[in-house]
């Protein structure tokens, strides 16, 4: 690299193989950022890392020996880590919890979202700019019927982001959350429904322009981009058709 020449700045997305995650991995890559693609499915983070010129790393971020292989993948210097991976599984109310799906949600919203967060810290406060956006939901402001387990598990990512902010008050590194409501993607309900999609398309049933990945992408690249004494604590972002968790206009 000649003198002239400045390193591209770097960022981890995990959770990058669907959904929010690619969506913020292609934007941060057109922002010029070198991209991490951090998930489990292997084929699809390598296409999108060769579409956007960034990185595949296998990464199950509940995995501690997974976690510790994308820190040394990545190297001594980072400069926005976005701990996108997550997920809802079920909506039983508590009375009929499945217990695999409770300890399921919690592993990866929040022990993975701490694992990720330990193993590259030292790298964030390295480049003396660091930023960490952790991707809550506006369940972790709220509870509804049938949504214990998630709302608990996001509940806690939210309590995390704070802490971390009030423990790194004097490091070189922000700390963000956004919190998305209602987001229609390929998968989220899907998942959460087991597959069954007439469940999942009756999330938005009625609803004429909920939320895409793509919007969430662009928040959190903004986020992200403002300048190094600037920290967005928190952004709450919803369809102007949600007016709350319980209340949106179906047509």
């Amino acid at each position: 690299m000649s003198a002239q020449q400045t390193p591209a700045k770097t960022a981890v997305v995990t959770g990058a193989s669907s959904g929010i995650g690619a969506a913020t991995a292609r934007q941060l890559a057109a922002a010029g950022y070198h991209v991490y693609c951090a998930a489990r499915r292997v084929d699809r983070i390598e296409a999108l890392a060769a579409e956007i010129g960034g990185t595949a790393v296998e990464c199950d971020v509940t995995s501690e020996e997974s976690v510790t292989r994308l820190a040394e993948v990545v190297g001594e210097r980072l400069d926005v880590l976005v701990n996108n991976a997550g997920g809802a599984f079920g909506a039983s109310p508590v009375s009929a919890a499945d217990s695999d799906e409770w300890r399921q949600m919690y592993e990866v919203n929040v022990i993975g979202l701490m694992q990720v967060t330990r193993a590259l810290l030292p790298a964030l406060v390295a480049t003396g700019a660091g930023a960490i956006l952790n991707v809550g939901s506006t369940a972790g402001r709220i509870a509804y019927e049938g949504g214990a387990g998630y709302t608990a598990a996001k509940h806690g990512t939210q309590v995390v982001t704070e802490t971390l902010r009030l423990e790194l008050w004097d490091q070189p590194v922000r700390i963000m959350e956004i919190a998305p409501g209602m987001v229609k993607t390929d998968e989220f309900a899907l998942v959460r429904f087991e597959g069954d999609r007439e469940k999942a398309e009756a999330v938005y049933a009625g609803v004429a322009e909920p939320l895409v990945a793509e919007d969430i992408a662009d928040a959190i690249t903004w986020m992200v981009t403002r300048p190094a004494h600037v920290n967005i604590d928190e952004l709450v972002i919803r369809p102007r058709a949600q007016a709350a968790q319980h209340k949106v206009h179906r047509t």
